[in-house]
């Protein structure tokens, strides 16, 4: 480089980039999908306590400053707010070449059991965790229904994971991630796992990843007040 293109050349601007701060609590399966991300992709990153048992995420200022639907989780990083695991996943996922699928047919694979464990897997047990567990509603006619539903789910994904160790072929991909959400957490839903080997075992590869931790070791929040 000449040395009058080096002396016209504007002052670079150092900066510090802040670390990611996730937005969570330790019962979240939900937060937890991002946070077990951040981990095993060895990412340096914030947990910030949401209050959620005392409604933290239905106060005014969280919902205009955090995420206005009053939701957890939420990944902040130089001040921009990016919400939704599956989207963080898939937007993490593309930044960092981790996780994600090789081709277009794993892509789309990848995405189909996202959706799968938002609308089926995650979504039916994480409210029947809710409702026995913190709720404390006891046994009805809803939390009956949900087992059933969080069963149908399981014997999908165990037959799934009959012929393969992930979700997505040989190595673990974001759809894990995803999926691995609730299934570690300790709370009693009536639920045996242990019925559904296949899914038992993927359960148990996941576990140990390396960097891997238990959502209650990764955030902040538990164990509850009494």
């Amino acid at each position: 480089m000449s040395a009058s293109l080096v002396e016209n050349a504007p002052e670079r601007e150092d900066r510090i980039v802040p670390k990611p701060r996730l937005h969570c609590f330790a019962q979240s399966g939900n937060a937890y999908k991002v946070a077990l991300f951040l981990e095993l992709a060895g990412i340096d990153w914030e947990p910030v306590f949401v209050d959620f048992f005392n409604k933290a995420t239905q106060a005014p200022s969280f919902r205009a400053e955090v995420n206005a639907l009053g939701e957890i989780p939420v990944l902040e990083r130089d001040g921009v707010m990016l919400t939704q695991s599956g989207a963080i996943l898939q937007r993490l996922s593309d930044e960092t070449g981790l996780f994600g699928g090789r081709d277009a047919e794993e892509r789309y694979e990848i995405l189909k059991w996202i959706l799968f464990d938002n609308h089926k897997f995650t979504a039916q047990f994480a409210t029947l965790r809710f409702l026995l567990a913190f709720a404390k509603t006891g046994e009805t006619p809803v939390t009956e229904h949900l087992r059933g539903r969080v069963k149908a789910a399981w014997k999908l994904a165990d037959a799934h994971l009959a012929t393969r160790p992930f979700m997505v072929g040989e190595r673990a991909t974001i759809a894990d991630l995803s999926m691995a959400g609730y299934v570690f957490y300790p709370e009693e839903t009536g639920l045996d796992m242990a019925a559904f080997p296949h899914l038992a075992a993927w359960r148990d590869r996941i576990a140990a990843l390396p960097g891997w931790k238990h959502p209650y070791d990764l955030m902040p929040g538990h164990p509850l007040p009494a």
